[in-house]
């Protein structure tokens, strides 16, 4: 078997997701799973509609297309703003888009009406984590100049929390995007269906709201797969917290100094760390590098500290454990750290049932 391993738990990924799907159900909020960090992997798709998925999410459009070759039929959203470049493929191979640039959108009329098809959009709205999304006061203007579009139909509209600066949901944010949907119903007389209250960040208000409210929708990842809020890092009531970990092999085990000696300049990175000088220490290196893994998403198990990592190395302190060359030593892992090894080929990929 390969080294680094990144083993996938199934049964704890469908475990997930239904859980997801059925809680949020009795709140009349529907989940579309995030499958971008999987990559659209077809194995973790077909897990995901036998839990009860009807729609899928992914920021990339060859991930949607990786999952339509492989005979994944039901509806894509790609939740990354098109790139004008891909307006074709976006409208060739996903169903609905989200957006917040009225150039993009018009391009995607064209390519739609070149290839008659209709596409489905979501506009995003601002709502303070500075990322994407029209500013609130300028959504209505926003609509009326998509409306009139060819082969575009507006589905919804959504928002973003928590990615860039962490700012969370919370009643405020939720109220202001259910009226800006009762505006625009009323004003432009159209009907929205898919009102996305955010990311994986939203599920604590979602599931404590009991104020009205239009959200119905939210596009979930990190807590599918991982089982935990991301601005919180707090596990969720029920979901599995290691449905993804990650496996390396020790190559190197010795007693050594913890000061290194000689004279002194950057590393291979650019940085020049404190270094205390601590005498001497068991030390392990494991074939797992910055390459591999987002190396400050890993989760240690106990008695085993990560002290250094440079392109294929980890070194690790482990003073209360005897780790010998062979020896695999497994993460739990932060959603940054999944997300790396996932899209790393230097990762095996393991799918256990």
């Amino acid at each position: 078997m390969s080294y680094p391993r990144l083993n996938i738990d199934c049964y704890k990924i469908h475990h997930n997701a239904q859980l997801l799907i059925n809680q949020l159900a009795k709140k009349n909020i529907s989940v579309t799973p995030v499958t971008k960090v999987c990559l659209g992997h077809p194995v973790i798709a077909k897990i995901l509609i036998d839990a009860g998925a009807k729609m899928f999410a992914d920021s990339r459009v060859e991930n949607i297309k990786r999952m339509a070759d492989s005979g994944i039929s039901i509806p894509k959203m790609l939740i990354r703003t098109p790139m004008l470049s891909q307006a074709a493929h976006v409208v060739k191979y996903c169903d609905i888009s989200l957006n917040s640039e009225i150039k993009v959108i018009e391009k995607l009329s064209q390519a739609a009406s070149h290839l008659n098809l209709n596409h489905g959009i979501i506009i995003m709205v601002e709502l303070g984590d500075l990322r994407e999304g029209v500013m609130p006061e300028r959504v209505i203007n926003f609509m009326r100049k998509v409306v009139s579009l060819p082969n575009i139909t507006i589905r919804g509209i959504g928002t973003n929390l928590a990615c860039r600066y962490g700012i969370a949901p919370d009643d405020e944010k939720m109220k202001l995007l259910s009226e800006l949907v009762d505006e625009a119903e009323s004003d432009l007389g159209i009907k929205l269906d898919v009102i996305s209250g955010g990311n994986s960040a939203s599920i604590n208000w979602a599931l404590d709201n009991v104020e009205r409210t239009r959200i119905n929708n939210l596009r979930l990842g990190e807590a599918i797969f991982l089982g935990c809020v991301p601005a919180e890092q707090a596990p969720i009531k029920g979901l599995y917290t290691d449905a993804i970990t990650l496996s390396a092999e020790v190559i190197e085990a010795k007693v050594k100094p913890t000061f290194p000696w000689g004279e002194r300049g950057i590393n291979a990175f650019g940085e020049k760390e404190y270094v205390k000088d601590r005498g001497a220490v068991a030390q392990a290196i494991l074939a797992l590098g910055r390459q591999d893994v987002c190396v400050t998403g890993l989760k240690s198990p106990d008695g085993i500290r990560v002290v250094s990592s440079c392109s294929d190395h980890l070194i690790v302190e482990a003073p209360n454990a005897s780790l010998t060359v062979g020896e695999k030593v497994t993460f739990a892992l932060e959603y940054s750290a999944f997300l790396a090894s996932m899209s790393s080929a230097s990762v095996d990929k393991v799918f256990n049932n």
